[in-house]
């Protein structure tokens, strides 16, 4: 993946917990710990970053737009390279009632076969060691931000 691909997501909180989404489809049905995330997704062409959060938040969880106040939490990179932005943003959504979007993927592999799969299959709400054990590590310092003092204290969490 080229490095200047950037994605955008919301760190979602409440109380001391985040929103963790994990990811659908035959190939993650199986895993579990380091492999869950946050809502997040590709920026269009000439969409800005916020606007580009909000939209994926809402198409992942099946939820209207989140409120501001929104607040920057920074920039981290993946081991693929891409870069992901995100803010925090204060939330009280019912992981039960989660409905993502679909996405086409070939599966299996290198088969040619198109199948329609949620982009994400499931949410929790989780303190900071279990997304820790559970989040790509890539992502939790975007997370620790999001928890940390300051950051919920402009939510008023």
């Amino acid at each position: 993946m080229a490095v200047n691909v950037v994605s955008a997501g919301l760190v979602l909180v409440h109380g001391s917990r985040v929103l963790l989404v994990h990811p659908g489809g035959p190939f993650w049905a199986n895993k579990d710990e380091g492999v869950w995330s946050i809502p997040k997704g590709l920026l269009e062409p000439g969409e800005d970053a916020l606007t580009a959060a909000l939209r994926e938040t809402s198409e992942e969880l099946g939820i209207a737009a989140v409120a501001p106040p929104h607040v920057a939490l920074g920039e981290v990179r993946m081991k693929s390279g891409k870069r992901v932005v995100a803010w925090a943003a204060r939330a009280d959504v019912d992981v039960t009632r989660v409905s993502s979007n679909e996405i086409d993927i070939e599966w299996p592999p290198r088969s040619g076969k198109t199948i329609r799969i949620p982009e994400i299959d499931r949410a929790a709400w989780v303190t900071l060691p279990d997304a820790r054990r559970l989040c790509n590590p890539a992502l939790i310092p975007l997370i620790e931000r999001a928890l940390s003092d300051e950051t919920t204290r402009q939510l008023g969490v």
